[in-house]
């Protein structure tokens, strides 16, 4: 939500900074997210000054430019080279002077230099007025009022408005705070817990009357339950026109664009007080009539966003004597909105109940000014007066006359609320003992009405407005945030539960391999679990009748809940490399979602994604790009990080892998990973390599949990490395050297390692050449060489045999 701080100001009268004024809020629980700058002209039309054109000649060298002299109160005038053709001695100009920022169209900032044009010198420019951002005219300069002083600032002349806009993110049971009003209200709140007392201004209606009788609109409201209160009247002899520069300056500054002076009214108001209103054209409300009620199901309304919709049974209404014209409180229909030819409106101001529209909001995807604060609850009892506002504001700017009395169907008046206040149950809640009068004093800062008071507590009357406000509780809460929650003292003694978990806790484990892969040089990321149902095109491995759909979803492409965690880090992968971050390496620790039938799964995962260079460039260091083989060394430290052993390795491809391993342990599969395919990277925009691995992190806690530690003392005895050179078939792994190598001494062969690998020309077709080292130790003496010529000559044969290896 946007709040103006000039805005802000004509309700609460303060010489308090934005900056202050947004600790306050936040203080009060209306969180200020943050604080935006708002002029009226972009640039403020800083360096833009009047200047008076003291003469006129044209340029000897174009015959569309001429050459002026300007005085802008300088001791001497400007030389200034123009192009427009309505330039001429005598005028009262504006004039950007040299080091001027001026702005495109598009918003692209450019600044005024010394130059020459055409062999003519030139210190400045004169102005037409889009240039300036005061209108879109570029037939000419821009002619001033003779009257005005040379040299005097633009922005003084036009009164450019400089404004604060906080940006506060209320929390949806704050519907009393849904404007500048409502805003200001709890602000006077705040300054009198800071022993500041200040006026809540109140616009006055009390000019409102009704000037004849002339156009009568029938109403009927056919839903009660659904349409409490209903007000309206009718307004004739308006002027449809843009609205003057301080209400369209007022809307822009909270991001809204203004239309025309009868809706920019009904937005103002909207914004000021937090009571939406709708204007119809009465031209085009048949029968003269108006009825509030639900239609059949499948009856087609156009809105005004010109899309056709279905309506539901349960959707209210506002229709004239023959057709659907607004969906109540949501959005109107194409048809009876407010046209640069209406003269005649009705007006409306309605409470409506907040279930209903935010049924009817969800149902059609609609999400609009008026139904966010319809769904949350306005005040039922400010119709009237907002009515009465907007009426008088329309006359003040469109003209035109009162032409009926208000209508107001309001047959059951919602009441104010009773609420019991303990003291007892406040010191409790709030940990420590706010005196009485303090309390008290806040409540009726707060409107809330003390009825009566007793030695255990007060008798209290919340006004219906805040209908967030209805238990001791909530009463409690409302004490503490305007009372402070800094003010809280803090206790000396510090109570502590300790926790009955184990180190292999999921989060404990989690945040070992998070910080492990972090020394790595990973970034950590978090993924929306809602993603698009079209990646299920991506892949066969993803079924459309497996996804968990949304009931209520925001958009298509936040529909359904995801299966993979591939999509969602290639989303991350693009968005960083299209702004030029292109050597990553992220993880993330996510979940996917299944729907099986009647039965709906969540699966944990980590997923890691590699891509790029190993390193950033540096001068002492080639840049290598990641592959496979790094991969494949960040799993598998993430599998020993975690104590897992035995871990068998095979490969696969698939139509997400171009190439990929899956290590496993028994039936149990630990993780899979590769190289992405091309055609999926392309999907994404992605043009290099990306390594991706997922680790099914349910079934590699089930193994960790059974996982034992051993150790074992330094060995006192040397080690001793031999070397086969092995021709090989290329069909051939490395693992299948291990496998056999273990298979053929269990007591002292410690390691096996590949060092180089060479394939060429030089070799059979078909064939690699694999260098391999063998390490051996005896924890209990040294070895001899004939015990390792012994067991080298045994390896050498059971390569032969089995892998059909031969000695280089």
């Amino acid at each position: 939500m946007k709040i103006s701080y000039n805005w802000l100001k004509q309700f609460i009268k303060t010489t308090w900074s934005p900056d202050q004024i947004s600790e306050l809020l936040t203080d009060l629980g209306l969180e200020v997210e943050g604080v935006t700058s708002f002029q009226s002209v972009k640039g403020g039309l800083e360096g833009i000054v009047v200047g008076e054109v003291l003469t006129c000649v044209q340029h000897p060298n174009a015959d569309r430019l001429k050459i002026t002299t300007v005085n802008v109160g300088l001791e001497n005038p400007l030389q200034i080279v123009c192009g427009a053709p309505n330039v001429a001695a005598g005028q009262k100009v504006p004039v950007a002077t040299i080091g001027t920022t001026l702005y495109t169209e598009a918003g692209e900032p450019w600044t005024i230099k010394k130059g020459k044009i055409r062999g003519e010198e030139s210190h400045g420019m004169i102005c037409a007025e889009d240039e300036l951002g005061l209108g879109e005219s570029h037939d000419g300069i821009m002619v001033l009022d003779s009257k005005l002083e040379i040299g005097a600032l633009l922005a003084d002349v036009f009164e450019v408005e400089n404004d604060q806009v906080f940006e506060i993110g209320l929390t949806p049971n704050r519907a009393d705070a849904m404007s500048h009003f409502g805003t200001a209200r709890d602000l006077k709140a705040g300054f009198l817990q800071k022993d500041v007392t200040l006026e809540l201004i109140t616009p006055s209606v009390s000019a409102f009357h009704v000037d004849n009788r002339t156009l009568r609109i029938d109403v009927d409201v056919k839903k009660k339950d659904l349409a409490p209160r209903y007000c309206g009247l009718t307004i004739s002899g308006i002027k449809v026109e843009p609205s003057p520069k301080w209400l369209q300056n007022r809307l822009k500054a909270i991001g809204l664009t203004p239309k025309n002076n009868i809706v920019d009214i009904t937005n103002y108001v909207l914004h000021e007080l937090g009571q939406p209103l709708h204007a119809f054209d009465t031209a085009k409300i048949s029968g003269n009539k108006i009825e509030v009620k639900t239609l059949e199901k499948g009856t087609k309304f156009t809105t005004l966003d010109g899309i056709e919709r279905e309506l539901h049974d349960e959707d209210l209404m506002i229709c004239d004597a023959e057709n659907p014209m607004c969906f109540a409180g949501v959005l109107g229909g194409i048809h009876s909105g407010v046209t640069d030819g209406t003269t005649s409106i009705f007006l409306e101001s309605a409470f409506f109940n907040p279930v209903s529209i935010r049924k009817t909001a969800k149902r059609h995807n609609l999400n609009t000014d008026a139904s966010f604060r319809f769904e949350r609850g306005i005040d039922p009892n400010i119709t009237e007066y907002a009515l009465k506002r907007a009426a008088l504001l329309i006359q003040e700017i469109a003209g035109g006359e009162i032409t009926s009395d208000i209508f107001d169907f309001y047959p059951n008046k919602i009441e104010d609320f009773q609420v019991r206040l303990s003291f007892d149950n406040a010191k409790k809640l709030i940990g420590e003992n706010i005196p009485e009068d303090i309390i008290k004093r806040i409540l009726m800062s707060l409107e809330i009405k003390i009825n009566n008071v007793t030695e255990t507590g007060l008798g209290l009357t919340v006004p219906a407005y805040r209908n967030d406000v209805q238990r001791e509780a909530d009463i409690i809460e409302e004490i503490l945030r305007v009372y402070g929650y800094n003010n809280i003292k803090t206790t000396e003694k510090l109570n502590a539960t300790i926790a009955n978990t184990t180190r292999f806790e999921d989060y404990k484990l989690q945040n070992v391999i998070g910080n492990q892969l972090a020394s790595q040089g990973f970034f950590e990321t978090l993924s929306n679990s809602l993603t698009t149902p079209d990646y299920t095109k991506l892949s066969e491995q993803l079924k459309a009748e497996h996804q968990v759909g949304m009931l209520n979803p925001l958009s298509h492409d936040l529909s359904v809940l995801r299966q993979s965690v591939l999509f969602s880090g290639l989303e991350n992968v693009s968005h960083n490399i299209n702004r030029k971050r292109e050597n990553l390496k992220l993880f993330e620790f996510g979940k996917t979602y299944h729907n099986f039938g009647d039965k709906k799964v969540e699966l944990k995962h980590l997923s890691l994604f590699i891509t790029g260079n190993k390193h950033n460039d540096r001068w002492n260091v080639t840049s290598q790009p990641s592959d496979f083989f790094f991969m494949k060394g960040v799993v598998t430290s993430v599998l020993e990080r975690l104590g897992l052993t035995g871990i068998k390795e095979s490969s696969f491809k698939n139509d997400v892998f171009n190439e990929g391993i899956i290590f496993s342990i028994g039936k149990k599969q630990l993780v899979e990973f590769g190289l992405v395919k091309k055609s999926i990277l392309k999907h994404f925009g992605i043009s290099q390599n990306v390594l991706f691995a997922d680790f099914n992190w349910e079934e590699v806690i089930s193994l960790v949990k059974h996982n034992t530690i051993t150790f074992k003392s330094i060995p006192k005895y040397p080690e001793i490395k031999r070397d086969f050179a092995l021709l090989l078939d290329n069909s051939i792994s490395f693992e299948d050297i291990d496998r056999i190598a273990g298979q053929t001494e269990k007591k002292i062969l410690k390691s096996v390692n590949l060092f180089d690998v060479f394939q060429g020309n030089n070799l059979p077709q078909g064939k690699k050449s694999y260098a391999v080292s063998f390490t051996f130790q005896d924890q209990s003496k040294t070895l001899t060489d004939k015990q390792i010529d012994k067991i080298m000559t045994k390896l050498q044969d059971n390569f032969t045999k089995e892998l059909g290896a031969e000695l280089r």
